[in-house]
């Protein structure tokens, strides 16, 4: 646990050095949101995955309905309705549901793992993970209800449900995917244009990846310096505190920089493989449920760091998924380490 500790915080610290040099204004709340996160690391260490597990349908419905409750009392930005305004802090359902997601399908895939060759208890998970997908992507959200989609098909594809159920789920994704493109908004669809093509439109759809691209390049080995990132401080920069906080640290701090944060994160997924690693054998239910947990927030986690590393380097197309640690927020950070702290 310490080295999963030591990690953290040298990314964050790299996190609040970004903002000082980019927006001072949001400085102090992301150090609360750290602390408010180690606090909670803790906290649910204390309590243990047993609790969360032997609750694990409770917090599944609770959330249902607390993503349900943002359609009526959450408050609109950017165009989406994600966020329930609390007094101090945006409270976002969909992030800190994640956790619980993965904690729900571990105890699914465990419980059912004699039985789990039955059609109907695949027909049931795939239900329970359509729900709040669906959920999530009419906020709108899409790049969270991939992520959601992208946990779900890993612990899927490790569980012992028969491959060729999911044969049939990949074959009806490919043969619907081309509708999928009518579904999509206006603004969903400029962006996978803009990635395929970033100069068609470098003032309107293919902005944001552009200047990433600009921002990354002009930090150069060593960077600019603290402050002095010109395209992230001066708002050349779109989201510099958020979907490309990334792109303004490596401005900053160089190459060396964005390395080191990508070294510390390396050290996270190696932790969290050798828990994998560990479990992967076991027969006991305990044991078989902890590598179902460890194996799903391993999906989060790497899924999170390699879209959002690389949309910022215009290798992926612009998707608002949180760098961990890093980008500015609340919800991403404190259930990030929460998720840290039930690592079994």
């Amino acid at each position: 646990m310490l080295s999963l500790l030591l990690s953290t915080f040298f990314i964050n610290l790299f996190g609040i050095f970004n903002l000082f040099g980019i927006n001072k204004n949001l400085l102090t709340a992301q150090i609360i949101y750290y602390a408010i996160g180690l606090i909670a690391f803790f906290l649910v260490a204390k309590i243990g995955l047993t609790f969360f597990r032997s609750n694990a349908k409770f917090f599944y419905w609770l959330f249902i309905g607390l993503m349900i409750l943002t359609y009526v009392i959450g408050f609109e930005a950017n165009g989406s309705k994600r966020w329930i305004g609390l007094y101090f802090f945006n409270f976002q359902p969909s992030e800190f549901f994640k956790i619980f997601f993965i904690i729900f399908f571990a105890d699914f895939f465990t419980r059912h793992r004699k039985d789990i060759d039955e059609i109907y208890f695949y027909l049931a998970s795939f239900v329970y993970f359509l729900i709040p997908v669906l959920i999530i992507f009419k906020q709108p959200d899409l790049a969270n209800a991939i992520t959601y989609v992208f946990i779900y098909v890993v612990m899927l594809i490790f569980s012992k449900i028969p491959k060729r159920y999911i044969f049939y789920l990949a074959a009806a994704v490919l043969a619907i995917m081309p509708f999928g493109w009518f579904i999509l908004k206006d603004y969903q669809r400029l962006r996978l244009l803009s990635f395929f093509n970033p100069h068609l439109d470098q003032a309107g759809t293919g902005y944001n990846i552009t200047q990433a691209v600009i921002t990354v390049g002009s930090g150069k080995f060593l960077g600019r310096g603290l402050g002095s990132g010109t395209q992230s401080r001066l708002f050349f920069l779109p989201e510099n505190h958020t979907d490309f906080a990334f792109s303004s640290l490596v401005e900053q701090f160089g190459f060396l920089g964005g390395f080191i944060v990508l070294f510390f994160y390396f050290i996270i997924g190696q932790n969290i493989i050798k828990r994998l690693i560990r479990y992967y054998s076991s027969s006991n239910e305990e044991g078989i449920f902890n590598y179902f947990f460890s194996l799903g927030f391993f999906a989060y986690f790497i899924f999170q760091v390699i879209v959002n590393v690389g949309m910022n380097l215009g290798m992926l197309p612009v998707a608002g998924v949180a760098l961990p640690l890093i980008s500015y927020g609340g919800s991403s950070l404190v259930s990030f380490m929460m998720g840290l702290g039930l690592l079994p």
